[in-house]
């Protein structure tokens, strides 16, 4: 839904108070109900100009598909557009994020990159991380390195971009379940950290 105001931009010199108007009820919509969305929209175009837009199917660069059976969020046009904006388009796709068991150090005498270009590399890796946990821990890993990093660095970060293309449509499924278990996992291995 989505609900047409007016913001007033420019700088306030006075001091702004703001208090809850009288008869302001919070509601809270906590099932699946559309007669009880149905009755909001209703009291919603009340006060303001609306229009019922659908189901959502695109929010902050990531894309979201609904169904029956559950929800598909995914950020496939944001990685496209990430691949094409580092000249990755036509990289091999790689099996994996990371090589098992590389070990890399702040100073492992490669040369020196551009960290500006790098800390890009890296963030819009992080931002991906969102729909993407299967990078997270090679994200984390070069996220270590943006300081100063090196070729080698370059070289791994590349790497995952390699494995985004081959994967590119990969992203989150929450299912419509009333009974699910959350597992988690922890990379609790400190003796490899080779600089810490």
């Amino acid at each position: 839904m989505d609900v047409k105001s007016a913001f007033l931009n420019g700088i306030l010199e006075e001091e702004v108070y703001v208090e809850q108007p009288l008869g302001y009820e919070v509601k809270v919509f906590t099932e699946n109900n559309p007669s009880m969305f149905d009755e909001f929209k209703r009291e919603m175009a009340k006060d303001f100009e609306i229009t019922d837009i659908g189901l959502m199917s695109y929010y902050l660069g990531i894309e979201v598909k609904q169904g029956e059976d559950g929800i598909f969020i995914s950020q496939e046009g944001y990685v496209k557009k990430v691949l094409k904006k580092f000249n990755m388009n036509d990289a091999n796709p790689f099996g994996t994020p990371m090589e098992c068991g590389v070990k890399i150090t702040k100073q492992d005498g490669g040369e020196k990159v551009n960290s500006t270009y790098f800390k890009s590399l890296v963030e819009s890796l992080r931002y991906l991380t969102c729909t993407r946990p299967d990078i997270f821990y090679s994200v984390g890993i070069i996220s270590r390195f943006m300081e100063e990093p090196t070729t080698t660095h370059c070289k791994m970060t590349k790497m995952i971009f390699r494995y985004i293309k081959g994967t590119i449509g990969y992203g989150l499924f929450y299912v419509s379940s009333s009974n699910f278990d959350i597992v988690g996992y922890c990379d609790s291995d400190w003796s490899s950290d080779l600089d810490d």
